[in-house]
């Protein structure tokens, strides 16, 4: 598979540390991607986000979401992002349309 956009430059065979980067997208998009076989990580590769600015999936604290969420309402794999982030609990940025705070809901509610 061709590796595209800012997300395959981000993944990486192991879980590493937190790195320094904007409002923590490194870390959160290392979590875990590298260790997914090609058929799992394939949502990834169809994903909107992936031709899109990072910064807009993580917003600063009291930032718009949006831009994130405008996207998110047209990407056809917005499930699986969903549930990857709801899996893996992540805790920051937009996955799959939601913020933190909906999926902590969302979780509450299952």
């Amino acid at each position: 598979m061709a590796e595209v956009s800012w997300l395959s430059e981000h993944q990486s065979t192991t879980t590493p540390a937190p790195a320094a980067d904007v409002r923590g997208a490194t870390s959160v998009f290392d979590a875990g991607f590298g260790l997914l076989d090609g058929d799992e990580q394939g949502w990834q590769e169809r994903a909107l986000c992936a031709e899109t600015d990072p910064e807009a999936f993580f917003p600063e604290k009291g930032g718009s979401t949006r831009e994130a969420k405008k996207i998110c309402t047209g990407c056809e794999v917005r499930a699986e992002c969903l549930e990857y982030a709801l899996g893996n609990d992540e805790r920051f940025g937009i996955w799959g349309g939601l913020s933190e705070r909906e999926r902590r809901r969302l979780r509450r509610r299952a």
